[in-house]
């Protein structure tokens, strides 16, 4: 649906990790960049897992959020497979998509994106943890890849 925030989930084959170094996690964020861009699809929030990634995107028309998620999958998987010397599936199947309906919603998206790795145990603060969104949406730091949703601005008028 164009013009509809939508929270996107993708988990490793059996639950296994989906990148293994941070030159993955890096390469990761490059491609959802590029990926992005070049589709059309405005990325709000992300948190790369050890075994999944949460996004928070908003497509500009009908079916970007599927041709982004099959661009990524194929670059993305090609990669580990060829750098870990690997064959086969990274991905447990599709991703899962789910709508976000009102601006309530998407924000409790924005928090829950940037605090599962709190919530799993891997940083005691968000701040403490690398690989996801906060950074750029709670401490303004610059990131090409975040545009803030029109909702997230209108919380505060200043940066």
């Amino acid at each position: 649906m164009p013009h509809v925030p939508q929270h996107v989930v993708q988990r490793g084959n059996d639950r296994r990790p989906c990148s293994f170094e941070e030159i993955d996690r890096t390469r990761y964020l490059s491609e959802l960049s590029n990926i992005a861009g070049r589709i059309g699809c405005a990325v709000h929030a992300y948190v790369l897992m050890t075994n999944h990634v949460h996004l928070l995107v908003t497509p500009f028309q009908t079916g970007q959020v599927g041709s982004m998620m099959q661009a990524l999958g194929r670059r993305f998987v090609r990669y580990v497979n060829d750098r870990y010397h690997r064959t086969g599936t990274l991905w447990e199947g599709r991703y899962k998509a789910c709508p976000v309906d009102s601006d309530h919603y998407l924000l409790r998206c924005y928090r829950d994106i940037e605090l599962n790795p709190v919530r799993a145990g891997l940083a005691a603060t968000p701040d403490l943890y690398r690989w996801s969104s906060y950074h750029a949406n709670a401490l303004g730091e610059h990131a090409p890849l975040i545009t803030a949703h029109p909702a997230y601005l209108a919380l505060d008028p200043q940066p």
